[in-house]
């Protein structure tokens, strides 16, 4: 595609955005009554603001997913202690409960703009962001354009491009150039995905590390840890988290595959808890007691499965085992993030479908404190090895706690790397006079 018809493809995408604008509000209401979004808060995926802005500098981030947003925490507490206002946009409702609970008002949180004209320039008129800092992989053209076209830095942080994403735009290389070109600063996790972002056509590109490694451990609420230990006693332990569909049902099998040598509880934490009706349809089929967290249920001898359907909990059920086999691996695709079970205490397992993840995995695998598993009958062996051998269930916590020690750094990498926009936002709010919030 030679660059003129990537420009006529941009401009298409805009066109077409301008012509579909009319259903935007019948599409916020179908999602609405999803539960996909926040119904008194669509006016925000119009641009439209529920929130004044405050006088002084303004940073605009952007975090996709729950793991992005988690990520993006101690930076953003970073510019906070630089007085630099931070305004904070998520796309689910997940993670505006995230935001809710871990930031508070320590940032302003707003839902992201759909990617039509309208809403951005509507969104990007009224905030005024003197950067724009987004995480990971999303690449939004429209939004992309119009901060462009005002000169508005664009920075993306903890950047990483999955191998079918990377494929994807290098057939539309013309493209990729318009965008990734746009970018003012890439920090990349790894040296893979720099080269990548550079290959794409984004100029600065850094290395930092995931600041995934930075994170503070997700917390949980003492009292319920505490209660739910009692309940268990002496049993066994071992969780399936951030599971898809399909990874339910492998656990279930192991459990009662196990559950004769173990007498094991197995904890199942569903990536997406809405699936959670089914999937308790699912478990009782197959003759199973389920416990489920989001009815306060207790867990009694006779509980075979612990059903973790609540929001924001990781931190409770990575608490009650050592052992954590982590999902969208197996019967799924991509992986999702080891680092939090290695933070708590957890001996890793995992399918090999672990491409989004690659670094992290690469990183707790050669220390020792995680293990991929080709199919289920391997995953099982590897659970009762774990659940009955101490010795080595315990080697594999230890060297999961020194490779989060060793891969922190991410951080100041990155809050070095963005001093020149920064710093200067710095001194400016810091010579701003006090004032009420205005627009």
């Amino acid at each position: 595609m030679s660059k003129g018809l990537a420009r006529a493809a941009l401009t298409g995408y805009r066109v077409a955005g301008i012509l579909l604008y009319p259903l935007a509000v019948p599409y916020l209401t179908y999602r609405s009554w999803k539960g996909k979004e926040d119904r008194a808060r669509r006016a925000e995926r119009l641009g439209r603001p529920s929130a004044p802005r405050p006088r002084g500098p303004l940073v605009w981030a952007h975090s996709a997913s729950v793991g992005e947003t988690l990520a993006l925490v101690p930076l953003l507490r970073e510019l906070g202690r630089r007085d630099i206002h931070v305004l904070l946009t998520t796309g689910t409702v997940t993670s505006a409960e995230l935001v809710r609970n871990r930031l508070g008002n320590e940032v302003i949180h707003q839902y992201v703009p759909l990617d039509l004209k309208f809403p951005v320039k509507r969104f990007i008129s009224y905030w005024r962001p003197d950067a724009c800092i987004t995480a990971e992989s999303e690449i939004w053209p429209t939004t992309m354009l119009e901060l462009s076209r005002r000169k508005i830095p664009q920075i993306r942080v903890n950047a990483r491009i999955s191998d079918r994403s990377f494929d994807r735009w290098r057939n539309h290389e013309q493209i990729a150039e318009a965008l990734f070109g746009r970018m003012s600063l890439v920090v990349a996790q790894s040296d893979v995905d720099a080269e990548r972002f550079r290959d794409l056509g984004a100029w600065p590109v850094l290395v930092s590390g995931n600041l995934k490694g930075d994170t503070d451990p997700p917390p949980c609420d003492p009292a319920v840890l505490d209660r739910y230990r009692r309940e268990i006693g002496d049993r066994k332990t071992w969780a399936a988290i951030s599971t898809f569909e399909g990874e339910e049902k492998v656990a279930a099998g192991i459990h009662k595959v196990l559950k004769p040598r173990n007498g094991q509880l197995t904890i199942v934490v569903p990536r997406h808890p809405e699936r959670a009706d089914g999937i308790e349809e699912m478990l009782k089929a197959q003759g199973l007691v389920v416990a489920r967290r989001s009815r306060n249920d207790a867990i009694t001898p006779e509980t075979d499965i612990f059903l973790g359907d609540s929001m924001g909990e990781m931190g409770l059920y990575l608490r009650l085992t050592e052992v954590a086999f982590v999902g969208r691996s197996l019967t799924g695709e991509g992986g999702q993030n080891p680092l939090e079970p290695a933070m708590l205490g957890c001996a890793v397992l995992s399918g090999s479908q672990v491409q989004n993840f690659r670094d992290a995995y690469a990183n707790l695998v050669r220390k020792g404190a995680a293990r991929l598993v080709r199919d289920v009958e391997m995953l099982a062996k590897a659970v009762h090895y774990l659940l009955s051998n101490d010795l080595a269930r315990r080697k594999m916590i230890d060297a999961g706690q020194e490779t989060i020690t060793e891969m922190r750094g991410a951080l100041a990498v990155t809050v070095k790397a963005l001093e020149p926009y920064i710093n200067p936002l710095t001194v400016s709010a810091r010579l701003q006079p006090k004032a009420a919030a205005a627009q």
